[in-house]
């Protein structure tokens, strides 16, 4: 993707510019995670999966905020890898809990190097303070309910 700069009527509108960080960041991801045969979304279920035991497809999918179709696709294709392997509930045999094998574990800790590393270097142009002020303020907003007024003065 070659990258210009962006017309100067758009270079204040919020939308425009998250569009394109956004754009610019999963291709550096894709590029990042592509030697470990896994993307982005692969990804964030073998860190939710790491992160909690014993949780069942529909968990993890909830976690995630996607739905149980593309949950069951992400999952077998992680499968296929031999990144993770199903079971079923011991207290609910309806469910299958996922679980990290050993070469999925291996997996994360490479791939989370690398995305750490891609991280660091796609926020470069932005000073140590400036970078953790960003990611706080998005954290911030995403974790912020609609409508929220968050002007100053605002009661």
């Amino acid at each position: 993707m070659t990258h210009h700069a962006p017309p100067e009527v758009l270079t204040s509108r919020l939308g425009y510019l998250l569009k394109h960080a956004y754009l610019r960041l999963t291709e550096e991801s894709s590029l990042a995670l592509a030697p470990y045969g896994i993307d982005g979304r692969e990804l964030a279920v073998l860190v939710v999966l790491d992160a909690h035991d014993e949780l069942s497809q529909l968990d993890v999918a909830g976690k995630l905020g996607i739905d149980r179709t593309t949950m069951v696709a992400l999952v077998d294709a992680l499968q296929d890898k031999e990144l993770v392997e199903r079971r079923r509930s011991p207290q609910d045999r309806r469910k299958n809990i996922v679980q990290l094998t050993t070469a999925g574990q291996k997996r994360l800790q490479n791939a989370e190097s690398a995305r750490q590393e891609m991280e660091r270097r796609f926020l470069a142009p932005l000073s140590s303070a400036d970078a953790a002020r960003l990611v706080r303020s998005l954290q911030s907003l995403v974790g912020a309910p609609l409508g929220t007024d968050r002007t100053p003065g605002s009661t």
